[in-house]
């Protein structure tokens, strides 16, 4: 097993061992950070994800990006380690999908994550360098590798900024991590070229 797999066994055990008060504490402080996040960028357009199990809370934050008057999009994953994006209508509009995940029932946006100044995005960690570590499936590395998106940042737990996800070439760094106690912005991006 790599260090990297080592890493991601851990962080995901660890989050199982959550107690219930502290996700529904850290779903507001999340919200309020990333809201100040959101409006400090001036993002009209916003990709965000619709947390499950004990991933960093999104629900009150999507709801709370829309009574802004920010448009939200939210996945849907298909085949072949891909995401399309469409509005996010409410959770009365959502479906299951892929792993049985919930997902926008709404026709994919046509521009996704290219007309987007800010994306929220799952991490079990962000390491001081801005690289994220993911499930390892690869979905969010392959849909921000194809966007010049301005603005990316990961949502964590406090305990989930480390020294060093193990990262490899095909992983993607964020801008900014928010943690339920603190807001990190990270090392600047090498430009693309182009």
């Amino acid at each position: 097993m790599t260090a990297k797999q080592r890493l991601r066994e851990d962080l995901l055990e660890r989050r199982t061992h959550l107690d219930d008060a502290a996700v529904v504490a850290a779903e507001q402080q999340l919200c309020d950070a990333a809201l100040m996040v959101v409006r400090d960028h001036g993002a009209a357009r916003v990709a965000a994800y619709l947390s499950v199990g004990r991933e960093p809370p999104t629900w009150a934050l999507v709801e709370a990006l829309c009574a802004a008057g920010v448009d939200v999009l939210v996945p849907r994953s298909l085949p072949r380690r891909r995401i399309v994006w469409a509005a996010y209508e409410g959770r009365d509009r959502l479906v299951l999908g892929r792993f049985a995940l919930p997902e926008p029932s709404a026709p994919a946006d046509p521009g996704g994550l290219r007309n987007v100044q800010l994306a929220l995005v799952p991490a079990l960690a962000v390491d001081r360098a801005g690289f994220r570590l993911g499930r390892g499936g690869g979905y969010y590395d392959t849909a921000l590798a194809e966007a010049p998106v301005p603005l990316r940042v990961a949502l964590a737990y406090d305990h989930e900024i480390v020294d060093d996800v193990h990262p490899e070439p095909h992983d993607e760094r964020v801008d900014v991590v928010v943690t339920p106690a603190r807001t990190v912005r990270l090392p600047p991006r090498p430009p693309v070229a182009g």
